[in-house]
């Protein structure tokens, strides 16, 4: 018998408490976005602070199957989300009562690690609490606050750095992520059917042979021609996406310098908002035109901002063009997962194929900016005609200056 026709309905008060985790989960993954603002009030160098970042983001791209499959194997996903929060707390705290490079390195790993728990942790506790049937409305509420709480935490977060120190943040962040380790409690283990959050239809298999089904069931997963594609597509929608808002920033500091940070945390919170609200339509169209066409609306929005951004350096059109980041990222936000559940139904490794998208998240990102970065400020022999290289290039009159 499918989930769809399990008689199943959760409390109120289990789905507010995800409302909640939903909405604070920023605050518990603090580390990478705020990490740099602090590290460089303490003097530490580019060098060291791109080493800092970069090892927590690759420490939670490779953490994303392995947690996946855990989450796939454990019925205890409530503890191990709230493990994850305490680590988080433990982390952010660290940041600061540490200094030297070595011992943040570590932590930064540890914070990569733990930061890939939480995702699939919320999703798989959606689709155990609302089934098939109701993932649609579900994952569309969850990205509706979770970018809420993008937008809400962060700015409280550069609230508390600029009104104290730069210190504070993490202890903001260590107080919200113990927080979230007890507000998931919240949601009552009755109101999770197990099998359903995994991705399995109702039955939990018992049989001397578990683990020869879940190989099987797993190969099948992986060799399914329709995951590989979709892969590939989440690799290249981030190949094209990820390195978009630093070019601009950088574009924008050109005659800009002083204003460029305000103008970049406008362009976020814009998009951030955007997001919440084109996140729970996209569930609702996700649901009635089906999911390529809802995913073809975000893969097309992509180089029409490419094309906008490259047309006027101007701030205020640029932060307008920003806003299109928030419709295609609102859309790959619900769609990646109902993508996955219907990949996955009836396998029993949602959660592991969840690891899997979100590596090729992480890959196309890190492929994007490594790009964009050897193509802006390439040589002269492999871009001879390239007027990104600022400030050689002068935007506001579209001429490209050259340096001897």
């Amino acid at each position: 018998m499918s989930s769809s026709h399990l008689s199943h309905v959760p409390s109120q008060c289990s789905l507010r408490a995800l409302d909640a985790l939903t909405f604070i989960q920023v605050g518990i993954e603090v580390g990478i976005p705020f990490l740099a603002i602090y590290l460089q009030s303490v003097h530490w160098n580019a060098t060291r602070i791109g080493t800092a970042l970069a090892a927590a983001g690759f420490a939670g791209m490779f953490a994303q199957m392995p947690l996946g499959a855990l989450i796939d194997r454990l019925h205890h996903r409530r503890e191990l989300y709230a493990l994850g929060a305490v680590l988080a707390a433990a982390g952010s705290v660290a940041i600061v009562r540490l200094s030297s490079f070595p011992q943040i390195l570590v932590v930064q790993i540890l914070l990569g690690v733990v930061s890939a728990v939480f995702p699939p942790a919320i999703a798989a506790i959606s689709l155990g609490m609302v089934g098939r049937d109701g993932l649609d409305r579900r994952i569309g509420r969850n990205e509706t606050f979770n970018h809420a709480g993008n937008v809400v935490l962060a700015a409280l977060m550069g609230l508390f750095g600029y009104a104290f120190a730069p210190s504070y943040m993490f202890y903001f962040a260590a107080a919200l992520s113990l927080a979230a380790a007890v507000r998931v409690f919240c949601i009552r283990a009755g109101d999770i059917n197990h099998d359903w959050a995994r991705g399995a239809n109702g039955v939990t298999i018992k049989s001397e042979n578990h683990s020869a089904r879940d190989g099987a069931g797993l190969t099948r997963v992986l060799a399914d021609h329709r995951l590989i594609v979709f892969a590939l597509s989440v690799v290249l929608f981030h190949l094209a996406n990820a390195a978009m808002l630093p070019l601009a920033g950088q574009r924008l500091s050109v005659g800009h310098a002083k204003a460029a940070p305000l103008y970049m945390a406008i362009c976020i919170i814009a998009a951030q908002l955007v997001m919440t609200l084109v996140a729970s339509p996209a569930s609702r169209f996700a649901g009635t035109l089906g999911r390529k066409r809802v995913f073809l609306v975000a893969l097309g929005v992509l180089p029409l901002r490419g094309l906008l951004f490259a047309l006027n350096p101007a701030p205020f059109f640029m932060v307008m063009v920003q806003l299109l980041d928030g419709i295609s990222a609102a859309i790959f936000g619900v769609v990646s997962v109902l993508v996955v559940a219907d990949l996955t139904r009836g396998t029993g490794h949602f959660n592991f194929t969840q690891g899997l998208i979100a590596a090729a998240t992480g890959i196309g990102a890190s492929l994007s900016t490594v790009v964009a970065g050897f193509w802006s400020s390439g040589r002269d022999s492999m871009l001879p005609f390239s007027c990104w290289r600022a400030p050689r290039c002068s935007f506001s009159h579209w001429q490209c200056q050259k340096q001897n």
